[in-house]
This record gives structure tokens, sequence and C-alpha cells, in this order.
């Protein structure tokens, strides 16, 4: 097995603080949307979770706090680290370095299985589809598996978002993530990481060929993420759940999945299916 591209092990190993970026102002409804979607679909409280890909805790603390029992996977040392040392202390949270493509998990043993945030980050089709089977594979019979992915015409939406789209060096690589799909940081620039953006549709071809029945497909915040304005009206709570709720109006209109940053797929394996 390959290693983790370099930069996105430097990307994370770095200063970046990811656990910050999902709890800050409008950003957060990327946070509140992927709870609402998992408890949605997780059948009872004292479940045993897999959370790979989990940094360092963001959604295995309040999976924990929900009465769950977790164990973490990531591929970065600090993030292992930060989530040992904030939920360390809780006996049903447990955490470990490594790879979604290979867990050294048995087989059949979580009730749930999350992957919120490894298939960013592999631009190879293989790769994605490793990681999938291996969710499929460590899940329960009866188990879900969630998988989110950043949709194919992200980049393109934050530069119109955030002006930069009139930078010709950003247009360009905004060419290349809608052609391709894979992202990469042009030369002395940082738009991110390392990353591959799907259509919603490859999302959920990919996980069926790893063996697992999609249930559905969503869409995570929609259009609000890329109204700046939306930032000022974030921190009243009444207006708070006005945008929340807009954005689960249109979670699972086909038409609008791929305008959102984010979209989870929820599916079970096969042998789970009747």
């Amino acid at each position: 097995m390959p290693p983790i591209d370099p930069d996105v092990q430097q990307y994370y190993a770095s200063s970046w603080n990811e656990d910050g970026r999902i709890r800050s102002g409008l950003n957060e409804i990327e946070l509140i949307r992927t709870r609402e979607i998992a408890e949605r679909y997780l059948p009872a409280s004292d479940l045993r979770i897999l959370d790979v890909g989990g940094a360092s805790g963001i959604h295995a603390e309040w999976l924990l706090e929900a009465g769950h029992t977790v164990h973490l996977i990531d591929p970065v040392a600090r993030h292992v680290d930060e989530a040992v040392q904030k939920l360390g202390h809780n006996r049903r949270f447990t955490a470990e370095l490594g790879d979604a493509r290979s867990l050294d998990v048995e087989d059949d043993s979580f009730d749930a299985v999350l992957l919120f945030g490894p298939l960013y980050h592999l631009q190879e089709e293989f790769d994605r589809r490793a990681t999938w089977t291996e969710a499929a594979r460590v899940a329960m019979d009866g188990g879900v598996v969630f998988g989110a992915v950043i949709t194919r015409f992200a980049s393109l939406f934050n530069g119109l978002a955030e002006g930069e789209i009139f930078d010709p060096v950003f247009r360009r690589m905004v060419e290349t993530d809608l052609a391709t799909g894979n992202h990469s940081n042009p030369d002395g620039r940082q738009y991110f990481t390392t990353a591959y953006f799907h259509r919603p549709e490859e999302a959920a071809t990919e996980a069926e060929q790893a063996g697992l029945a999609v249930e559905a497909v969503l869409g995570v915040e929609g259009i609000t993420a890329w109204i700046p304005s939306l930032e000022r009206s974030w921190d009243d709570p009444d207006a708070r759940r006005v945008i929340v709720d807009a954005a689960r109006a249109i979670e699972s209109e086909p038409s609008l999945l791929g305008l959102g940053p984010h979209i989870i797929i929820v599916a079970r394996p096969s042998r789970s299916v009747p």
C-alpha cells in the first residue's frame, strides 16, 4: 500500500487547525449537518463506531456524548495525539494511527463506520474503492457506513464567493478540478491540499462497486456555504436555525447535490440488505 500523499501529511501535521475551522462561524454548519445526518441513521445508543480519518476527534466528541463507543483511526500522528489528549479520559474512546485503505480491524466488528475525511484525499480510484471496501468489511450485519466527499465544483464556487476566481492561476487550477476531479496546488500557492473532488453520482457508484448498498446521497451545506453575508447572521440562534433549515430543505434534491462543498453517502453492507 503506497503511503499517504506527503502534501496531505504535511498539511495536517502543520499548524492547520481543522477542529477550529469546523467550529468557526458559518463553517459550523458542516459540523451541525454532518451530525444531524449521521444521527438520523444511527439506530440506538451504545453503538460501536469506527471513526476512520477522525482527525482530532471532532465527531468522536459528540458521538461519545451520545453514549457510543468510538475507536478513531487517522494517518496523522498529530491528530491521534490531540484526540487522545482531548478524549482519552473517556473509557469508551480509543485511537490509533492507521490507513483507511487497509484497516487493522476485524471483520463485522462495528455498528457504524465513518469516512468523514479519507475520501477527500485519495486521487486514485482504486484507493477510494479500497477505502469503501474496508469500511464494508468491518461494518456489522445491519450496520451503516457514512462517506463524506468534496463536490466537483467546490473550488469554482469558493473562488466565486471569495473573489479568487479573478486570479488567472486560481482559474487554471479550477479548470483542472472541473475536468478531472484531481485537485493539486499550483506552485507557490496553498489552496487546500492534494484532493479529489467527486460528482455526486460518482461517489455513490464507488460505494456500490465496493459491495455496499447505497441508501441515501445527501447534501450537507448546500448553497449556504457560498453566501458570505450569512456569516453576519450565524451567531443569532434564530437566524442559524433558518440557515440550517435551508440546507436541509434541499439535501436530497438531485439537481442541487453538487451545489454545496460536501455530500454524504449513506450505505450498508450488501449482506445486510434483503
